[in-house]
């Protein structure tokens, strides 16, 4: 009996498939592309939740290419797979060029218009050819689709009550979804942490992530922000009696101000600003120390350099960064984690004490704030006039010309105040004219001063063509054994050590250089080593450097916090685990300033207190031991032992705690303009 003619139509359809299952399978094979080429963990419970917000938003693409007849939704379905094949490669690139993921804030705050107005065009297209092989395997759902679709793929109109069932089921399993995240503590505590676009595509996906950057940053719905607040909240701030005998030498008081945080929270109706006021008057302070002072009266000269390691510093190439760090301050374990806004979060952390807000300009946000802590204010509070900001870069990169004057400086950059005269406008500039030309403006025998600089000689791309401080210095490094990549980082850094030279020399020459501290850490490590085209190795060249392999959750970002005084009798070395986050604090207390140590993040590196390394993936380090946060592993240190596995646990649950509430302080005192409130009219 042969087949009716409804029969083979209706087989026909059957075998077909419908446009919502490609849509889910090619979404959520773009993630496992993604993932694949840009995070540490692939197989995680990340990868179920990602599949179910892949099949919901399967159902909810579906719906708009339901609206015509098949031409029309095909068309449709074809500029939806091509927006998608943007969206992640965009995102691929980005990640593997910057180690993070593109936020929508950057791209309304200007930074693709800074990238192509400031020399990276060259490196940005690099970063695109090396990208090729994850552009092609992103193809694969758009190529599929146009080649095999047209017989295999149902695009047919739906019927409006179709297209509610789909919305239906897009909302049931999309909140499904979240509330089996919320069920699972882990996962919860990162879903209700402060946005960071790294963790959640790590955990849920680009999808996902691309939506809570678009409510967060886009649309300005605040996040819901919650902390665990007791009385040992602060894990790194705990000090034993013993210590406290062991130096009786020196008065030991509380880093703290006239603030009764107790009294503010019993009559404070903002809710965010409630949590703020509950979680400080529960946190314990350092401590001040026989260093407390150290320093009081002196000049300040704090340095930003950039991408600058403890590599770039050698007895011949940098012998002057090499006599300041061997003859100051010797902080033997000391890090600088990377943030989402690489150079601007890192000097924001370095500014301010503060953890920047992932998904925003933290830097230019807090330029509306209070920021009384920042150092150009603290000494604007002691009657110091000369306080100076500079960059040899164009001025208003990353919006410094709104963030560096609320720090209390008269600032300066190229277009602002440096000339092309003074600084040759090349790729990177020149840290020794920005020196040359600027010195003379604070440097005074009988004036105190505060200055800040941002340097940017030691900027990638790290090539003799591509970077000028490179080709400038290259003489130098040409013979030395290693690849030309390491050679031209060396070169570009020989610039900063001459920008040093010259400005101790103009110090010794005003007759202050003994009176005169210099404190000078990078804004991150040099990710322009970064090989991404080596498919087996793309951290070679540190591997090179380092002479082993690099460890990349905490070894790759062992860093270097030069703090140098010419007048100082011998150097101090300090082994305490310390990061850029303890840098204001540390300072302030060295200056003897009014500050109080619970407002900050960061930890006096000299005083007493526990130490406590966060690390933007929320892993940790203490001298108990390192906890790697995407591995949720934890290595006890070297002749540390706990009494049992649940002793273990607690204790890494109680450092857990303390980093994500530090994470979540950070953004409220931004959100909130925190400092503005509790410390009115100071």
């Amino acid at each position: 009996m042969s087949e009716s003619k409804e029969a083979k139509q209706t087989r026909r359809r059957v075998k077909r498939l419908d446009l919502f299952v490609f849509f889910a399978i090619s979404l959520f094979y773009m993630e496992l592309v993604l993932k694949a080429f840009c995070c540490k963990s692939f197989f995680n419970l990340g990868l179920l939740f990602t599949a179910l917000f892949s099949v919901a938003a399967g159902f909810l693409l579906r719906v708009f290419c339901s609206f015509f007849g098949k031409k029309g939704n095909r068309v449709v379905a074809i500029v939806l797979l091509s927006l998608f094949l943007v969206l992640y490669s965009t995102q691929i690139i980005y990640q593997k060029f910057f180690g993070k993921f593109l936020i929508l804030y950057s791209l309304v705050a200007g930074g693709t218009e800074q990238v192509i107005a400031n020399g990276l065009v060259k490196a940005t297209i690099d970063a695109i050819v090396s990208g090729v092989p994850a552009i092609l395997l992103l193809s694969l759902p758009l190529v599929v689709f146009c080649i095999w679709g047209k017989k295999r793929i149902r695009c047919a109109h739906q019927p409006w009550q179709m297209n509610l069932v789909l919305v239906a089921c897009f909302f049931a399993l999309h909140f499904l979804t979240i509330l089996f995240i919320t069920i699972i503590p882990s996962s919860a505590a990162l879903y209700h942490s402060p946005f960071d676009p790294n963790l959640t595509v790590e955990e849920f996906g680009l999808l996902r992530t691309e939506m809570l950057d678009f409510k967060y940053n886009i649309l300005g719905i605040q996040q819901h922000s919650y902390l665990e607040v007791d009385a040992s909240s602060d894990a790194s701030g705990d000090v034993s009696s013993d210590t406290a005998s062991q130096e009786p030498e020196f008065e030991r008081k509380p880093q703290t101000m006239n603030i009764d945080f107790s009294t503010l929270a019993a009559s404070e109706t903002d809710k965010d600003v409630k949590q703020l006021d509950e979680y400080f008057a529960a946190e314990t302070p350092t401590y001040t120390n026989r260093y407390t002072g150290m320093f009081r009266g002196y000049n300040l000269i704090h340095i930003t350099a950039e991408g600058f390691s403890p590599y770039a510093v050698d007895k011949d190439l940098t012998p002057t960064l090499y006599k300041m760090q061997n003859e100051g301050f010797r902080f033997t374990n000391f890090y600088t984690p990377i943030w989402g806004v690489s150079t601007s979060d890192g000097e924001y952390v370095g500014c301010t004490g503060l953890i920047p807000k992932s998904g925003v300009w933290s830097f230019y946000l807090s330029g509306s704030n209070s920021m009384p802590f920042c150092l150009g204010n603290q000494f604007k509070r002691l009657g110091v006039t000369l306080r100076n900001a500079y960059h040899n870069h164009t001025y208003n990169y990353y919006h410094r010309d709104v963030s560096h004057p609320n720090m209390g400086y008269t600032y300066k950059g190229l277009g602002n105040g440096l000339t092309k005269e003074q600084i040759k406008p090349t790729w990177p500039e020149s840290d020794l004219e920005m020196i040359e030309a600027t010195a003379g403006e604070y440097i005074q025998s009988e004036k105190q001063f505060v200055t800040y600089y941002m340097t940017v000689s030691g900027h990638l791309q790290y090539s003799k063509i591509g970077n000028s401080m490179s080709a400038k210095n290259w003489a130098l490094v040409e013979n030395l054994t290693c690849s030309d990549k390491l050679k031209a980082y060396y070169a570009c850094n020989i610039e900063l050590d001459r920008a040093m030279q010259s400005l101790l020399a103009k110090l010794e020459a005003a007759g202050i250089a003994d009176k005169t501290v210099i404190a000078l850490s990078p804004d991150h490590y040099p990710y322009g080593l970064l090989d991404s085209e080596n498919k087996e190795n793309e951290y070679h060249y540190f591997d090179e450097m380092l002479g082993h392999p690099v460890e990349t959750n905490f070894e790759l970002f062992k860093s270097i916090f030069i703090l140098y005084c010419p007048g100082m009798e011998e150097p101090i070395t300090i082994d305490k685990y310390a990061a850029s986050l303890d840098i204001l604090p540390t300072l302030s207390n060295l200056f003897g300033l009014e500050y109080d140590s619970r407002l900050m993040m960061g930890r006096d590196i000299l005083s007493d207190s526990d130490p406590l390394v966060i690390f933007s993936n929320r892993s940790w380090i203490t001298d108990r031991g390192r906890y790697n946060a995407q591995t949720k592993t934890f290595e006890p240190a070297a002749g540390v032992t706990f009494a049992d596995d649940e002793a273990q646990k607690d204790y890494i649950a109680q450092i857990n705690k303390t980093v994500n509430n530090r994470f979540t302080v950070s953004a409220l005192i931004l959100d909130t303009d925190y400092y503005a409130k509790v410390l009115a009219g100071w």
